[in-house]
């Protein structure tokens, strides 16, 4: 059966589908922020320590993503005061999160008794297995990265380009930028089911930065990451399905691929 007949078929892929498009919105959002501020490492960061909280919850018996959410925003927030207060160890401290978390994790994984978890489906994702209370998870964390996003879009901004300049207008600089690490935060969850932890540095950045060839301004850039976002998981899909390939690897090739051929075509056209 081809892709299309299958899709009109299965409940699975339909799943799969609303899934990419609740992850396509936040990605955009977040991306493009992640994009403008150049912090991919500390996005990076959030998404590999999320596994110490995916793994403390399996042995708690707590939700996964109820552990992914807590985490990612605890990171989010311990980052966001070292960038702040402590710029000169930055580095030193993002590695050690992202090494200690992911330990961590796989530890606690191993020590659930009774529980043989496949450690495939949190670090590269897997959209084909997203339930019904999956879609409905994302989509309440989607609903939060645009609500939060679209509320505080202006500070957001002013802080990405000019902090300084913004904190004497009256901004309160440290919150904001704080703030928009938990919306990066939150997308990181929502990306976990759809490409998993280790690909989700490449999909919170290959959209944003395909948007920003063509476009230039904040708002664009983020609406064309959008659709570029939600066209690279549906291309994904289609081909992962047709040649029985990992969903999560093929759309970060597709995304990467793209990425490549438009950056080729901008040095050519100029």
């Amino acid at each position: 059966m081809d892709f299309f007949s299958a899709l009109s078929t299965y409940s699975f892929l339909q799943n799969a589908v609303i899934a990419a498009l609740f992850a396509a919105l936040s990605c955009g959002i977040s991306g493009t922020f992640v994009y403008v501020n150049r912090i991919t490492f500390i996005a990076g960061g959030i998404a590999h320590a999320v596994l110490g909280g995916v793994g403390a919850a399996v042995y708690f018996g707590i939700s996964p993503f109820v552990g992914a959410v807590f985490t990612a925003l605890l990171f989010a927030l311990l980052l966001g005061i070292v960038r702040l207060k402590a710029s000169q160890h930055e580095d030193t401290v993002i590695g050690a999160m992202w090494a200690c978390g992911m330990s961590a994790g796989i530890i606690f994984m191993y020590l659930t008794p009774g529980y043989a978890v496949n450690l495939n489906n949190y670090l590269f994702g897997n959209i084909l297995l997203v339930s019904k209370g999956d879609i409905t998870a994302l989509s309440v964390l989607a609903a939060l990265v645009i609500l939060i996003s679209v509320l505080f879009f202006r500070q957001f901004k002013a802080v990405s380009f000019d902090g300084e300049n913004a904190t004497l207008h009256g901004v309160k600089s440290s919150l904001i930028y704080i703030l928009m690490l938990s919306v990066i935060a939150l997308t990181v969850v929502v990306l976990m089911k759809v490409v998993g932890l280790i690909l989700v540095i490449a999909f919170m950045s290959l959209p944003a930065a395909t948007a920003a060839i063509f476009q230039r301004k904040v708002g664009g850039i983020i609406i064309l990451s959008i659709i570029l976002s939600f066209i690279f998981s549906m291309s994904g899909l289609f081909v992962s399905y047709t040649w029985n390939l990992p969903t999560g690897a093929v759309i970060t090739l597709v995304s990467g691929a793209v990425y490549a051929v438009a950056l080729l075509f901008s040095k050519l056209s100029r």
